[in-house]
């Protein structure tokens, strides 16, 4: 007898606020972790682990040494 029926499975997904289209992690993200849209490529960054939110990455300015 299988315990399958019995297995929770948690998505974890959210909407891009760039193009709305549906952002899913393989596993559990990490607060701070960078990830790209599949649908805009835009760069987002997850700002809130619970509930699970992104925002667009700010952009890296290249340094210098100035």
């Amino acid at each position: 007898m299988s315990n399958a029926a019995n297995t929770v499975t948690t998505s974890h997904q959210v909407e891009c606020p760039e193009c709305g289209a549906s952002v899913r992690f393989a596993r559990a993200p990490l607060a701070g972790e960078v990830t790209r849209c599949t649908g805009c490529r835009a760069e987002l960054e997850v700002t809130s682990l619970s509930p699970l939110r992104v925002e667009l990455a700010p952009e890296v300015q290249e340094d210098w040494g100035e």
